[in-house]
């Protein structure tokens, strides 16, 4: 993604050093959020998978997974791990992995494990970032790039699901329903993100239409509750072009196939799992085309910001989908526990290690910044 026009113009590229966000979430919103994520929680795993399975029949699956399939399970878990790491080196020039690794599992503790832990976890990866010799510019370019491409794969997912179902023949009217408003979704998106990126005029231009549209809504909105909500997207969407322009121009397909390799290794953990919970099977066992749509579209109900990480939504969807592809219920429950402690777990127990080996090793990251001052950072 070039874009010459901006060059021609001489229009900024640099992107802004503002400061790291500092509202973080009250006390109050806290506890509520947590509050939530435990009814959440209670209604998905005490009383909607009891009553479509047995927990002990799942756990039988589980203890009769085969060695070798527990064997690709670990396998899968830890290219999980590694490949997570991929989009923050990918929208960070000059991050190594080491470094990286640590900002990724020190957040994903923070925000999936902590009651409004997004926030926070931002807060964090500024702070963590800027540990190791990066400022709030590249840190800001990095955090809006992941998000942006997150979001768009996350959205892709379906799209890619009903293709895998075309390709085995397997493609329903209502999963077709579902990747079609993916798809035009993420289309939008695209088309969207290539006119930001074009050119200082296309992105006004698009902000004016999107606050148009926002101001329209309000508008309803405010008569209804008596509100004077206003808005401005145009200086956001100008602040995001600026912000990831230059990584974009050389990094956009580096970022796009990292994005989407961390899509694919999470559903490998779940294709793995149901492989070994469904060994010897010869029928109705899950198709891998099946669980890769199960998996992408569950993923969908992890935008719903409570509870953090999808607990429990992407849960209850993605153990109903198997079972509608085939699974049995407690088949089901064992393959979205495997999943869930096979991309969940370690990730938090290892970012409990990694905020600690953070904190341990501050004073020495701080030696050798200061050494270095005036140079690039070397991570």
């Amino acid at each position: 993604m070039t874009d010459p026009a901006a060059a021609a113009a001489g229009e900024p590229t640099e992107a802004p050093s503002g400061p790291p966000p500092s509202r973080l979430p009250s006390r109050r919103s806290q506890i509520i959020s947590g509050l939530i994520t435990l009814v959440v929680l209670a209604i998905v795993f005490v009383y909607l998978f009891p009553k479509m399975g047995s927990y002990a029949d799942a756990w039988a699956y589980v203890q009769a997974m085969p060695a070798w399939s527990v064997a690709l399970l670990l396998f899968a878990v830890v290219l999980n791990l590694v490949v997570y790491v991929w989009p923050y080196t990918a929208a960070t020039p000059g991050l190594r992995f080491k470094p990286a690794f640590v900002v990724r599992q020190t957040s994903f503790l923070i925000s999936n494990t902590v009651p409004a832990g997004g926030t926070i976890g931002l807060a964090v990866q500024y702070s963590m970032l800027g540990s190791y010799g990066f400022g709030p510019a590249a840190t800001t370019t990095t955090i809006a790039i992941t998000s942006v491409w997150n979001l768009m794969m996350t959205l892709a997912m379906p799209v890619i699901g009903a293709l895998a179902l075309v390709l085995t023949g397997e493609l329903t009217g209502q999963r077709t329903l579902i990747a079609v408003v993916g798809g035009v979704i993420v289309a939008v998106m695209v088309v969207a993100m290539l006119v930001i990126l074009r050119s200082e005029r296309g992105a006004r231009w698009f902000g004016r239409l999107c606050d148009a549209i926002a101001r329209a809504c309000l508008g309803v909105v405010n008569k209804l509750f008596h509100k004077t909500l206003t808005v401005d997207l145009t200086s956001s969407i100008m602040t995001f072009r600026v912000t990831v322009i230059d990584v974009l121009r050389t990094r956009w397909l580096q970022i796009t196939v990292a994005n989407l390799a961390m899509q694919f290794s999470a559903w490998f953990v779940l294709f793995v799992a149901l492989r070994g919970i469904q060994a010897g099977q010869t029928t109705d066992r899950v198709t891998w085309s099946e669980s890769l749509a199960a998996f992408s579209y569950a993923r969908v109900a992890a935008f719903i910001p409570i509870p953090p990480g999808g607990l429990g939504t992407v849960d209850a969807a993605l153990t109903k989908l198997l079972e509608g592809y085939g699974a049995t219920g407690s088949q089901a429950i064992a393959a979205n526990l495997v999943w869930r402690a096979g991309t969940f777990v370690p990730q938090a127990l290892i970012g409990v290690l990694t905020l600690v080996y953070w904190r341990a090793t501050a004073a020495k990251r701080a030696q050798t910044l200061s050494t270095s001052s005036g140079s690039a950072p070397t991570p």
